[in-house]
């Protein structure tokens, strides 16, 4: 299984991986519902580089930053559909309202984010470039979020 990595077992991972000469591109996001833009972003966050690591926030880090409301699925739901994914290759959950430890311990070679970022406000830039790696931003092709679905859901059903 690719997917739910704990720390430790991901960090074990992200060494030999490194130790391979593997180009390492992280991202990370809520990931609640799945849909064609989330497929269109993570395609080329992964040309990015050989490895693509996703961390995904907890439910409780998304009723922090989004309500009450959400997340629609539980993390375990939402890591198992990302982990499907043909471009994903390993997943994790952080629990703190930003990935920045996560980062922190990663590494990542390539940080990425969606265009709704500016590259100065990516959380993590900071580490990622000390050591020599690239902080960037996808812009979105395909017009599409979890938010617009839910507004779509509620207009054509309540």
């Amino acid at each position: 299984m690719k997917y739910l990595y704990d720390w430790t077992g991901l960090a074990e991972i992200i060494s030999r991986l490194k130790s391979e000469g593997k180009k390492i591109v992280f991202t990370n996001g809520c990931f609640d519902l799945i849909h064609a833009g989330h497929i269109d972003y993570l395609t080329k966050a992964k040309a990015l580089g050989d490895v693509l690591i996703i961390g995904i926030n907890s439910d409780e880090s998304i009723r922090r930053l989004k309500g009450d409301k959400r997340p629609l699925l539980p993390h375990e739901e939402r890591a198992f559909a990302i982990s499907s994914l043909k471009p994903v290759d390993y997943v994790t959950i952080f629990t703190e309202d930003t990935p920045y430890e996560l980062i922190k311990m990663i590494v990542p070679d390539v940080l990425v984010k969606g265009g709704d970022w500016s590259i100065e406000n990516i959380v993590g830039r900071d580490i990622v470039e000390q050591n020599g790696g690239l902080t960037t931003n996808i812009p979105f092709v395909v017009s599409r979020s979890t938010s617009s679905i839910i507004e779509l859901i509620l207009e054509k059903y309540c």
